[in-house]
């Protein structure tokens, strides 16, 4: 059974940084582009960012574009989120996926991804 498994959540004070691990298992890594998402409570899940199945594209939400920065290790099966400049509203549980078809491209849209992670808890706050 595939596996996607996020790690690196934790407390942290407004301005401070993060970051997240996803580590793959069980499919051709390299097949798919990988998406993070977030949830608050009460909120509907967000996309946050997506890369590309070799790194060449990388897409972000506004809310934390030039603040977010998204890579992935393909001989480590894995993809990192660092975060810097964290805000209150940053405080989510983030999630890591895959995309649905093998090659596709990447989006923001929770729909186009599955194999859904388990989720790391971020919580800003001084």
């Amino acid at each position: 059974q595939l596996q996607l498994v996020e790690s690196g959540g934790g407390l942290v004070q407004p301005g401070g940084s993060l970051r997240l691990s996803c580590v793959a298992s069980r499919f051709p890594f390299t097949n798919h582009a990988i998406g993070w998402f977030r949830q608050a409570p009460g909120k509907e899940r967000e996309g946050v960012s997506c890369i590309s199945r070799y790194g060449g594209t990388t897409i972000y939400a506004d809310s934390v574009k030039g603040r977010f920065t998204i890579s992935r290790d393909n001989a480590k099966n894995t993809v990192y989120l660092q975060m810097n400049s964290l805000k209150p509203e940053d405080t989510a549980t983030y999630y890591c996926a895959k995309t649905r078809g093998i090659g596709a491209g990447c989006s923001l849209t929770g729909a186009s991804f599955d194999s859904w992670g388990q989720g790391t808890q971020v919580t800003v706050s001084s």
